[in-house]
């Protein structure tokens, strides 16, 4: 079963259990992944971290339930809020105003099962993308950081605005200026999520030089040490590189790893490198470091 079907049934789940204790936990063994593996894939097919997506669906089913005239805090404690205020205040988070204004002014039916799309274009030409396996140990890193996240695909904009920003206002040239440096790759580095927020941190940044003095005003990090699956990108000329990139993430997640019987690394950051090979106008590519573990049977 490919990650799409997988994640179907478990969205499908969900709105069929959706007044009973769901968790990270059962809805990984459901999938048969473990919990840090399934958090990750789930968050990029739907772009919500689980829990965020389990309490969007509680609220969307509410709404429902407000329509029929139920009291407020027979709905709120029905979907897991334990308080009247509680419910409101994540009623009004997600739809913009309170239960009880919804229920004077909307209506609306029961939310209709969530569906994914299904598609398998994720790379020109249908080309199969065989990884390399490299063990790296912990690699520092100075650059600038971004704070995001993934839900609404709010990091699908602020990511590639932060890359934009970067290049055009000066810091890209001061930071490959600064004698630390240890060499000129740059990595763009997704680090791990904070599970109570949703909130994680992207960082653009350069190898400095062992023991090397680092000025105020770069953000200082380390990537853990880890044993990675290296995949290339297809060549690509200027304009299809970013596309090239995110189809070969949406093939890493999608297609390779269901069957590669390896699973994403607890506590770990994934990366992608950009050398020499971006600096053409035609034949870019760029690695892309996942950090792994074989899969339990």
């Amino acid at each position: 079963m490919d990650t799409t079907a997988i994640l179907q049934d478990i969205l499908e789940y969900v709105d069929e259990h959706i007044t009973d204790d769901i968790s990270p936990n059962l809805l990984a063994a459901r999938a048969g992944f473990s919990t840090w593996h399934f958090c990750r894939v789930f968050q990029w097919g739907t772009g919500y971290s689980v829990m965020a997506y389990v309490r969007n669906r509680r609220l969307a089913f509410a709404a429902y339930e407000l329509t029929l005239g139920r009291r407020i805090l027979d709905i709120s404690l029905e979907y897991g809020f334990e308080t009247h205020s509680g419910f409101s205040k994540a009623f009004r988070r997600y739809f913009g105003y309170s239960p009880g204004t919804y229920r004077l002014h909307a209506h609306c039916d029961r939310p209709f099962p969530p569906s994914l799309p299904r598609t398998n274009n994720y790379l020109n030409g249908g080309i199969i993308l065989e990884p390399k396996f490299v063990t790296r140990p912990a690699v520092k890193l100075a650059g600038y950081a971004l704070k995001t996240t993934s839900s609404d695909g709010e990091n699908s904009k602020a990511i590639p605005a932060f890359w934009s920003d970067y290049m055009s206002d000066g810091r890209m040239e001061r930071l490959h200026a600064e004698s630390f440096l240890k060499k000129h790759d740059e990595y763009g580095a997704c680090f791990p999520e904070d599970p109570e927020t949703g909130e994680f941190e992207y960082v653009i940044g350069v190898e400095p030089k062992d023991g090397a003095t680092i000025p105020d005003g770069y953000h200082v990090c380390e990537l853990p040490p880890a044993t990675y699956a290296v995949f290339s990108t297809p060549p690509s000329n200027a304009t299809n590189f970013v596309p090239a990139i995110q189809g070969t993430w949406n093939y890493i997640f999608n297609e390779w790893f269901p069957k590669s019987g390896y699973e994403y690394a607890p506590d770990c950051a994934d990366f992608e490198l950009y050398d020499d090979r971006c600096m053409s106008d035609a034949g870019k590519i760029c690695d892309i470091y996942i950090p792994v573990v074989k899969k339990e049977s």
